[in-house]
């Protein structure tokens, strides 16, 4: 007869035994809360694979309706609720719920344990597809989905090119090159580029979309006018000052979203330079904030609702059993000129 304690499942309570910590604790470590020690937090992790512990995704959901999960790193972002309004709308005229998550720390999502314990929580709460939002990290997330049988969809893909990720994105590289036309068209010449994080596929394409309309009209780049950093309004008034305060300052700035622009208007009025009468300002996103600022934001715009409306669909197909007619789908761009641009000054 079989010994029963080499086929018994393990349980959250033998690795809490195993590893002198509570059940809650050994909970925290595979759902990535960053609030555990990182000693014990390893600990756990070792007793977990020692033990061969598996969460178990055989829960029967409470839930009468299907659900699905949105996943993001950052809640705050204009680009985020953007999306999310399509998400809501599609969601809604599917007669699904909506449930918005944080994702787990990021160093701890990379853990196959974590990942699979995350997705099983989802799976409990009903949740049958789960969108990601510019989400950093994804892979063992949408390797655990897969295994659980729920569609993962990305939107706005930032570090992983995983081979069985299905994505929603805009344009990226159009969008840009379209906005540095622009500039180039009104006679600007020595141009700045204020970017987003270098691991984001999404500034890697809108910064080669710019060199690409800069190199067309025989434009050499100028390092010292290109900046790559994360996607916020302070760190784009950060490196709108140190380029315009160089002896030899742009007469535009390209940012790589609208929060960095806003960056680049704030420092502008603090230095005294006038826009656009001194500097022309170009943003990406189009968020609703574009036509608030002063001056109104001349931005390349994405239909944000509409990546996350074509996101919930690709799920709902694929939760059917139908493989996504495209595993990368790319949204049309287009440029919205508002009042920081004008002609470049003599």
């Amino acid at each position: 007869m079989a010994d029963r304690s080499t086929t018994r499942r393990t349980t959250l309570a033998d690795v809490a035994a195993a590893t002198g910590v509570s059940t809650a604790t050994v909970s925290k470590v595979l759902n990535g809360r960053d609030d555990v020690g990182g000693a014990t937090r390893e600990r756990v992790l070792d007793a977990v694979a020692a033990l061969n512990y598996r969460p178990t995704t055989s829960h029967v959901p409470t839930a009468t309706r299907r659900a699905i999960a949105v996943v993001y790193d950052i809640p705050a972002s204009p680009y985020i609720l953007g999306v999310l309004q399509g998400v809501l709308t599609e969601t809604s005229d599917g007669q699904l719920d909506l449930l918005t998550r944080l994702a787990p720390d990021r160093a701890a999502r990379t853990q196959r344990t974590v990942a699979r314990a995350w997705v099983a929580e989802q799976h409990a709460a009903g949740v049958t597809g789960i969108v990601g939002l510019t989400l950093a990290r994804p892979g063992a997330l949408i390797e655990a989905a897969a295994d659980a049988g729920i569609p993962f969809v990305m939107v706005d893909p930032v570090d992983t090119n995983h081979r069985g990720m299905v994505s929603v994105s805009s344009s990226n590289w159009t969008g840009a090159r379209t906005a540095a036309a622009h500039l180039i068209a009104l006679g600007h010449r020595r141009i700045g580029w204020i970017g987003g994080p270098e691991l984001s596929e999404a500034a890697r394409d809108r910064f080669y979309g710019f060199t690409a309309a800069l190199d067309a009209a025989g434009i050499e780049v100028d390092p010292e006018l290109v900046r790559a950093d994360e996607f916020d309004v302070a760190t784009g008034a950060r490196h709108a000052h140190d380029l315009l305060s160089a002896q030899d300052p742009p007469t535009a700035i390209m940012a790589a979203d609208d929060e960095l622009a806003v960056g680049v208007l704030a420092a502008a009025h603090e230095l005294g330079i006038r826009v656009p009468d001194d500097l022309s300002v170009t943003g990406f996103d189009d968020t609703p904030q574009a036509s608030w600022t002063t001056p109104p934001l001349t931005t390349i715009h994405q239909d944000l609702d509409g990546m996350g409306r074509m996101a919930v669909q690709a799920i709902i197909a694929m939760s059917t059993g139908k493989p996504p007619t495209s595993r990368h789908v790319e949204l049309a761009t287009s440029l919205t000129v508002r009042d920081s641009t004008s002609t470049a000054r003599r």
